[in-house]
């Protein structure tokens, strides 16, 4: 897709924000208002879950949900994004600071402050370097098996505090998760189960119903995205009212009222070292994600993201999710969806939610304190359940078997090694893969189609083929990775062929030949006019002819030529 070219001032693409205020509309604000309601409500629940999901405490998702968002609205170029605590970098948090190594360093919240700020810090010094386009080195692939497998990681991890059974940290061992039945709490387990429900209940089923009864879209989705507060108001109301604190039922705990004082406790050098691998990952994540979300949304409206200014905008989101203490946030796939579906137009809206969600932190933390785990792991369930695509693993496999394997092998990395080393090995088997292709390029032998100029692949056509004239066609550029595999499929060829007289390679396919293939090259040619054997070129593109001009190439082709067209090629040598 093409954009025209942008006549703002270059200050205004540095503070995005300023672009879209000067067009900015009463009715832009009323869209905004609901959307930055609808969204307020989704944070209270999620903030303190990921929180949890990160072993911290809950207030360093509150906080990471006001200031955080605030810095990205104003430096973000995309409109619906919503930036916050999300549950893959939850997840990579918990391993990251459950590590022994960093365990070794003390306190984790200090440690998640530093974490925050060293993807900060990473975000930003990619930027510098217009490390942008990074996003595209990571394939959807391996993006799909490592969230995949993330996702059952949390979900594993969230059965505990669901069904009631003492927090021990089980991952995938089938043992540890069997001894966790001997010691349930049923009353938690009702809780948990009576969330779980409830959940499910305002999703689907409830959309259905709505649509039915021809409510209007808008207040279906404020209705049914009020389900994860609903949850936490009523289970909140029963452990308040039965005592069930007495019956040993787990909730969140005091959470301090106000905002903290902005500090720089993330300064510490020596958690730096050990951290920085965990910060590069979780940046890596992080902005490959968010990105990837805001552009789902900036092309359903034929809007435009700036990777590079994501960078700056996710970076200094991070630095200040660090300053006020909070946990490192990214763009949220659920939060920015119910954004967009309630009609955001803007990032007022963002700016909304969080001045609500600020309010309710000065306010209302007092009402925190008995807010069940039990519910809170239901809602986390009910968001990660859609994330695990094992369907995803199949299709791909089908599709293209080295991409498949790449898949299954992340997701089953991130189980069994551990979610850096997991995404790592993906990373390693795409680029074998990738590597794998172009070291073995498709190579046809082609032959005309009857009373047509058309040449096409003996092997799936009737063509017109010559003894002694011999057409391959390179189906990609020609590099020091795939030139000896060119040259022995024309060695081979020629011992299955030996009349052949004439060779013509036909470079539709052909965008670039680098100096390792050029030298390849003239030595092919060297060998086969020592055999009487001709090498000619047909249909080269601009740029090959431009690169292959500036040496002596041509003057060793002689007697072979350069074909503008392969009938050309044909009409001479036939």
């Amino acid at each position: 897709m093409s954009y025209p070219e942008s006549t703002e001032p270059s200050f205004y693409r540095f503070v995005p924000i300023l672009s879209w205020l000067r067009t900015y509309t009463r009715k832009d604000f009323g869209d905004d208002l609901f959307a930055g309601i609808i969204t307020a409500i989704l944070l209270v629940p999620q903030g303190i879950a990921y929180a949890l999901l990160a072993g911290l405490p809950p207030q360093l998702g509150l906080y990471a949900s006001i200031l955080p968002p605030i810095c990205y609205a104003i430096l973000g170029t995309s409109r619906t994004l919503s930036v916050g605590p999300v549950s893959i970098a939850a997840i990579m948090i918990a391993s990251a600071l459950n590590s022994p190594e960093i365990k070794l360093l003390g306190n984790s919240e200090e440690n998640a402050l530093v974490l925050s700020a060293m993807v900060g810090v990473i975000l930003l010094f990619m930027s510098i370097l217009r490390m942008g386009n990074l996003v595209n080195f990571i394939s959807h692939p391996v993006l799909t098996g490592f969230t995949s497998g993330a996702s059952i990681l949390i979900i594993f991890s969230q059965l505990p505090p669901l069904l009631g059974f003492k927090p021990v940290e089980c991952g995938i061992d089938r043992q540890c998760f069997s001894n966790l039945f001997n010691t349930p709490n049923t009353i938690t387990i009702a809780i948990g189960l009576s969330a779980l429900a409830l959940l499910i209940s305002f999703g689907k089923p409830l959309t259905v119903l709505l649509k039915k009864a021809r409510v209007p879209t808008q207040i279906i989705i404020a209705i049914s995205k009020c389900g994860p507060l609903l949850t936490i108001m009523l289970t909140t109301f029963i452990v308040t009212k039965w005592h069930l604190l007495d019956q040993q039922v787990a909730v969140v705990g005091a959470v301090p009222s106000g905002f903290p004082s902005l500090g720089l406790g993330f300064l510490s050098v020596e958690h730096w070292r050990p951290l920085l691998p965990y910060a590069a990952f979780i940046a890596l994540i992080a902005y490959v994600e968010s990105v990837a979300i805001a552009k789902v949304t900036a092309n359903l409206r034929n809007e435009k993201i700036s990777a590079n200014q994501e960078l700056i905008a996710l970076g200094a989101a991070n630095l200040v999710t660090s300053l006020s203490g909070g946990m490192a946030v990214a763009g949220g796939f659920s939060r920015t969806m119910v954004n967009y579906s309630a009609g955001a137009k803007t990032q007022m809206a963002t700016l909304i939610a969080a001045g609500l969600l600020g309010l309710a932190v000065i306010y209302f933390s007092p009402l925190f304190h008995n807010i069940p785990k039990a519910a809170l792991a239901a809602i986390i369930l009910v968001a990660i359940v859609p994330l695990v695509k094992i369907k995803s693993i199949i299709h791909t496999w089908r599709y293209d078997r080295g991409d498949g394997i790449a898949e299954l092998v992340t997701l089953i990395g991130v189980l069994t090694l551990g979610i850096e080393e997991g995404i790592t090995l993906g990373i390693i088997l795409t680029v074998v893969s990738h590597l794998r292709k172009t070291s073995h390029p498709h190579i046809a032998i082609v032959g005309r189609i009857p009373d047509t100029e058309h040449y096409r692949n003996v092997k799936r056509h009737q063509v017109e083929t010559w003894n002694h004239l011999l057409l391959l066609r390179v189906d990609e550029s020609i590099t020091f990775a795939n030139v000896n595999f060119i040259d022995d499929f024309i060695t081979t060829e020629l011992r299955k062929q030996p009349a052949i007289k004439q060779i013509v390679l036909i470079f539709t396919s052909v965008n670039d030949i680098d100096a390792t293939a050029l030298e390849a090259l003239e030595n092919l040619n060297h060998v086969l006019q020592n055999s009487n054997i001709t090498l000619n070129l047909a249909e080269a593109k601009g740029p090959v002819i431009d690169k292959l001009e500036k040496t002596d190439f041509f003057k060793q082709l002689k007697p072979g030529k350069l074909f503008f067209r392969t009938e050309d090629a044909v009409k001479e040598l036939a």
